[in-house]
C-alpha cells in the first residue's frame, strides 16, 4: 500500500523514523516536509497510516472511494487536490482513467493513486535531483506530479491522432465498406479522455490565479508552464473530437454516394431492357392484323430497331456516368 515515505529538508531527503507522524512532527518542528505516497488503500489502512494527520471527514471520503472529478478544495490547513490519470491501449484502442489524490499542508503531502494511467516512478528520482526546487516545499511536488501527468496527456492525444489519421485513410480510400463501427469505438474513447482532462483546467486556474494563498510564489511561473500544456492538451483533444466527428459524417456519406451510384447502375439496366421488352410485348400479342407481320424483312428490321434503341441508350447512360 505505501508506494513511499521520505523527510526532506532544505530539498534533501533525510533519514527519519518510519512512524508517519513523527516524520511529521520533525518536519514542522525542524522544518521540511513530508512526501507520502500510497496506492489504493482501503479505509482501514488508510487511517492506519495517517490518521493522526486529521484529514478533513469528505476528504478521507473521496480518497478511499475515488471516482472524483478533478478538483481543488480548501480545508483549514489542507488543500485538497484530485487529477485524473489516463493510460491508452493502442492494441485495444481503449481509454483507462485513474485518479490522483493529493493532501497538501505545510509540512507534508500525502498521494493517493488510484487505477491505471502514466507511470509516476521517476517522478520523485527525477525532483530529487532538483534541491532547489525541492525547497519550494509540498506544492512543488504536486507541480511535478501534474506536470509528469499531463505530458502524459499529451503523449495520448498524439497517439489518439494518429488511430484518427488511419481511419481517415481508410474511409478515402475508396473501398465499398463501411467504417463507422471503429469510428464510432474511436469517437467514444476521445470523448472519455476529454471528460478525464477538461475538468482539471479550473484547479490549476485557481493554483495559478491566487486562489489558494499557500501555494509559495516561486512555483507560480512553474503551474503556469502546466496550465499552458494542459491547454494544448485540452485544445488537442477537442480538435480530434472535431474531426472524428467529421470523419464519421463523411463515411456515410460515402456509403450513400456508393448506394446512389448502385442505384443509378440498376436503374440503367432495367432501362436497356425495357425497350426491347416493350417491343418484344407488342408482337407477342396475338392479334391476325398487326402490321409487318407479313413482311418479308419484319422480323430483322423489328431486332434492329430493339438492337439500336439498346445501343442508343447504353452509349447514353456510358457517357453520362451511369454504367
Amino acid at each position: 500500500m505505501i508506494v513511499d515515505v521520505a523527510l526532506y529538508q532544505n530539498g534533501l531527503r533525510v533519514e527519519g523514523p518510519s512512524d508517519i507522524s513523527d516524520l511529521v512532527e520533525i518536519a514542522r518542528s525542524k522544518g521540511g516536509f513530508v512526501w507520502l505516497g500510497l496506492a489504493e488503500p482501503s479505509e482501514a489502512e488508510f487511517n492506519m497510516v495517517v490518521g493522526e494527520l486529521n484529514f478533513h471527514p469528505l476528504a478521507v471520503e473521496d480518497a478511499i472511494n475515488a471516482k472524483q472529478r478533478p478538483k481543488i478544495e480548501d480545508y483549514a490547513g489542507l488543500t485538497f487536490f484530485v487529477l485524473k490519470t489516463v493510460f491508452f491501449d493502442k492494441a485495444e484502442q481503449e481509454i483507462s482513467t485513474g485518479e490522483l489524490i493529493c493532501f497538501i499542508a505545510d509540512h507534508f503531502i500525502v498521494i493517493v493513486r488510484h487505477g491505471e494511467g502514466h507511470p509516476l516512478s521517476t517522478v520523485r528520482h527525477d525532483l530529487e535531483q532538483n534541491p532547489q526546487l525541492l525547497k519550494l516545499g509540498p506544492f512543488a511536488v504536486l507541480h511535478a506530479v501534474a506536470d509528469r501527468v499531463i505530458d502524459g496527456y499529451t503523449a495520448i492525444a498524439t497517439s489518439l491522432e494518429e488511430e484518427v489519421v488511419g481511419v481517415e485513410n481508410k474511409v478515402f480510400s475508396g473501398k465499398r465498406q463501411t467504417f463507422s463501427q471503429e469510428i464510432y469505438f474511436l469517437k467514444r474513447e476521445i470523448i472519455e479522455f476529454k471528460h478525464a482532462i477538461e475538468p482539471l483546467i479550473l484547479p490549476i486556474n485557481k493554483l495559478i490565479s491566487g486562489m489558494v494563498s499557500a501555494v509559495p510564489e516561486g512555483i507560480m511561473p512553474f503551474f503556469r508552464d502546466t496550465s499552458d500544456h494542459l491547454l494544448q492538451a485540452c485544445e488537442h483533444a477537442s480538435g480530434l473530437d472535431s474531426l472524428i466527428t467529421s470523419v464519421l459524417e463523411a463515411d456515410l456519406a460515402h456509403i450513400q454516394v456508393q448506394q446512389n451510384i448502385d442505384v443509378r447502375r440498376i436503374s440503367a439496366w432495367v432501362a436497356l431492357a425495357s425497350g426491347p421488352t416493350m417491343i418484344a410485348g407488342i408482337y407477342g400479342m396475338n392479334f391476325h392484323h398487326m402490321p409487318e407481320l407479313s413482311t418479308r424483312y419484319g422480323y430483322y428490321f423489328v431486332i434492329g430497331i430493339m438492337v439500336s434503341l439498346t445501343a442508343f441508350l447504353f452509349r447514353g447512360f456510358k457517357k453520362s456516368g451511369w454504367l
